[in-house]
């Protein structure tokens, strides 16, 4: 990306505080027209409150931000109208049909019959759901659902789509789709598009990462960037028994807890796999060698997992 592209996104000094709980505390972030920007963090990082703030739907304490060139704050309604978003949390009405509920937001943004019709189409069309326009929504699958509302966000022909956690809870075949259409919107139509995820491996080839915690942005760069600053090779452990994990993380005391009961463990502080399996090698299920990737430049900025605190549906109240 080139510094002197026009910005579809510019906040400075962002800040926002539920209560005790500061969300957000003086984010200031870019995105380029056309990029791909993913936001990485935990449940409770601040990414969801940044999106409810550049969308319009939660006015910050402190700061500015100016979305597809308009301040969120002075200019709501009309910004509005350049903005699609996918919520994190479903909100299809699923009595209604696919067409209904596609149809009824045409007539929110004041769209006329005709090219609602012609547009309903369109995006139908572009998330593979044409047969199934007349179902009720209810009787979709999740993957469904979520590949009907990017076709809702779609219609009213934004400039800025926001994805909040769209792949949460899918299958791999749906969030394989789901990532299929994101890039091919963002080649086709020019949307410059802003996503949260919680599976690192989907973002390895977006414009640019942004890693955030605790209200705070930590690093933002290109992956590869990212990878060459902050990224380690990880030897990735699965010990046989709660007694070898034991005498793992006595040995190597900075290992982070992986999925499944795996341990990560930087390939620089157990010299080589070689060495571990030679001193631990009827004590581990399995080991493996990951490259330096962008799990590692998480865990070196958070030393944390990105899944490992479930989401607040208290917070989530508050932020909706």
């Amino acid at each position: 990306m080139v510094d002197t592209q026009p910005l579809a996104i510019s906040a400075s000094g962002i800040s926002k505080r539920f209560g005790r709980i500061l969300a957000l505390d003086d984010v200031s972030i870019s995105v380029p027209e056309g990029s791909i920007l993913a936001l990485l963090g935990p449940n409770g990082a601040g990414k969801s409150t940044l999106i409810d703030i550049l969308c319009t739907i939660q006015r910050p304490d402190s700061g500015q931000a100016q979305v597809a060139g308009m301040d969120v704050v002075k200019q709501p309604t009309h910004l509005r109208q350049h903005l699609g978003v996918v919520f994190q949390e479903s909100t299809l009405d699923t009595r209604l049909t696919v067409y209904e509920n596609l149809d009824f937001h045409g007539m929110v943004y004041q769209m006329g019959s005709a090219d609602a019709r012609q547009r309903v189409d369109e995006m139908l069309e572009l998330v593979e759901m044409a047969e199934w326009r007349n179902a009720l929504v209810r009787t979709l699958s999740s993957g469904m659902r979520r590949r009907i509302e990017i076709a809702r966000a779609l219609m009213h022909r934004p400039t800025i789509l926001f994805l909040d956690e769209p792949t949460v809870g899918l299958d791999a075949q749906s969030r394989a789709k789901i990532w299929s259409y994101i890039r091919t919107l963002r080649k086709t139509q020019k949307l410059t598009i802003v996503v949260t995820t919680h599976y690192i491996e989907e973002v390895d080839t977006v414009d640019a990462v942004c890693v955030i915690d605790h209200g705070t942005i930590l690093a933002r760069g290109t992956p590869e960037a990212l990878k060459a600053q902050y990224g380690t090779g990880m030897l990735r452990v699965t010990p046989r028994t709660p007694e070898a994990r034991a005498k793992l993380l006595t040995r190597y005391p900075k290992a982070f807890e992986g999925v499944d009961g795996q341990l990560l463990i930087d390939v620089e502080a157990a010299s080589s796999a070689d060495a571990m399996l030679e001193e631990f090698g009827d004590q581990i299920h399995q080991v493996a060698v990951d490259r330096p990737s962008l799990e590692s430049v998480f865990l070196a900025l958070t030393g944390r997992e990105l899944r490992d605190a479930p989401p607040s549906s208290s917070k989530k109240a508050r932020g909706r």
